[in-house]
């Protein structure tokens, strides 16, 4: 009888440990998801704010460079307005823009007249450094959380959890043999 409340004893031990390592790995997961989707929003905020000052800047560009007024400028961002993409093929929209907006600032001195111009320069220098430091973070999570996901015991966890491996923020897979999404 007393053998039987031995091994008794030890099952719950047993099973009470998994449990808590079960909890702990999955808070850990939970902790890196949170993480993860915190600076999505982020990063998502950003871009659409530096979308709506490329927008807002078109006008008084156009209205700044003089005989050459009715050039394109900003094809890309023009014809985003009724499509619908995702974040990384924003963020290389919109750094396209930010070099075009750059370009017609030195084409065209008058530009850099206006107090506006000046002043969304500013906001989208500083959008652009906000958003190289998301990325960084994003990715810098997106590390450990996929070395969560192949190292054992956590990786057990991550299978019963169903939690699947995430790509960096500029997609790039370093599993696949497509060696074509290294390039910029």
């Amino acid at each position: 009888m007393e053998s039987l409340m031995i091994i008794i004893l030890v099952i719950i031990i047993i099973i009470c440990t998994i449990a808590i390592f079960y909890a702990i790995v999955y808070n850990k997961f939970q902790d890196y998801i949170i993480r993860i989707n915190e600076v999505e929003s982020i990063i998502d905020n950003n871009l659409r704010s530096k979308y709506d000052l490329i927008n807002r800047a078109i006008p008084i560009i156009k209205s700044n460079m003089g005989k050459d007024n009715e050039k394109e400028i900003f094809g890309e961002i023009v014809k985003l307005r009724s499509r619908k993409i995702g974040n990384f093929e924003l963020y290389r929209i919109l750094v396209r823009a930010s070099n075009e907006f750059n370009g017609l600032r030195e084409e065209y001195p008058d530009i850099n007249k206006s107090d506006e111009i000046k002043k969304i320069g500013k906001q989208i220098n500083d959008i652009d450094l906000n958003v190289d430091n998301s990325i960084d973070y994003y990715n810098d999570n997106i590390t450990i959380y996929n070395k969560l996901l192949k190292k054992f015991p956590s990786n057990i966890v991550a299978t019963f959890c169903k939690y699947k491996e995430k790509l960096f923020f500029d997609r790039k897979d370093m599993n696949d043999e497509d060696y074509e999404d290294f390039k910029l």
